[in-house]
This record gives C-alpha cells, structure tokens and sequence, in this order.
C-alpha cells in the first residue's frame, strides 16, 4: 500500500510546480506629459502725464512713468524690442502754430529700474546725452538673449521744443510704445 501513497505524492508535487506563479517583470514604464503653459508678450505704460507748462522759445521735460514689457511666453528664445513713437502735439484747431511735430520731441529711456528671468536686457538710450527724436520709430528696450518669462521697467523721459511762434494752450500728443 505505500506505493499508492507515493504516487499521490509525487503527484501532487507535480501539480504545485505546474501551478508555480510567472517571474515578474523587472520593471514597467508610464509615459507622462504635461504642457507648460505660455501667455502673451505685453507691454503696459502710464494712461498719461501732464510736463506742466513752459513758454513758448523754450523747452519742457518729463518722465513718462513706468513702462514694463512682460514676457510670458516661456520661449527657448525670448528676446523682445519695445519700440517708441509719438504723434504731433497739438491744441485749438491745430494749425501749423498750435501744432508741435514729432521732430522736436526727444525721448530717453534711461536704465532698467527692474528686470526678472535671465539675458540681457539693453535700454535703446541709457542717458539724456542719447535722447532720440521721436519722428520715426525708435528702440525703447530690447532683450536680446535668455529664455524663460522675464520682464523689464524702465522710465523713459521726453523733452518736447516749443518753436517760438507756438500759441499759448493745452497741447495734447500720444507717445506710444509697442513691443515685438
């Protein structure tokens, strides 16, 4: 009868190898993504300044206030240039003498007061001594290196000649900056 019994077992031994469990894999892989989020290139400046007053013969200056390009667009290149022009300054009716032209209206930029994320961050006149006239389009500031979000202030002034044949009022201009 003991040979029944070890059959049975060696049997039964047979099937618990059978049924041992697969080796596992050594490792798995997951695929993540994610996206980092981009926004817009801005540039935001003062609503408006009032320089004062000054004769006619003379000239009047003023800082504009804080200009500030922000760049939001998390790019492997992001450089910008803020450009800046203005328009005649004029009152009354806006014959030639109540009209002031873009000429005679200089513009500095001067340093950056605040500057965030990396590259170089270049004002288009760091002094008075490299005012520009504002008949044509002219560089305010520029990023020319770095990636990333970063952002920029500056305080530009302008200094307006008033020809001596200019008749007395309030004269009003736009000054507008744009960034790209």
């Amino acid at each position: 009868m003991r040979k029944p019994l070890l059959t049975l077992t060696a049997a039964a031994a047979a099937v618990v190898a059978l049924a041992a469990p697969a080796a596992a894999a050594p490792s798995g892989d997951t695929i993540v993504t994610f996206t980092v989020a981009t926004a817009n290139l801005d540039i935001s400046v003062p609503a408006s300044v009032n320089l004062g007053a000054a004769f006619a013969g003379n000239s009047i200056t003023g800082e504009l206030g804080n200009v500030t390009v922000t760049d939001s667009r998390a790019a492997l290149n992001a450089i910008w240039t803020a450009t800046v022009t203005s328009s005649s300054f004029t009152t009354g009716t806006g014959t030639p003498e109540e009209t002031i032209l873009p000429n005679l209206v200089e513009y500095w930029s001067g340093g950056a007061i605040e500057t965030t994320g990396t590259g170089t961050f270049v004002p288009g006149q760091p002094t008075q001594a490299d005012a520009v006239t504002l008949n044509v389009s002219r560089v305010a500031f520029s990023k020319t290196s770095g990636s990333g979000n970063n952002s920029a202030t500056w305080a530009p002034d302008i200094r307006i000649t008033i020809p001596g044949g200019a008749v007395g009022g309030s004269y009003s201009g736009v000054i507008t900056h744009s960034v790209a």
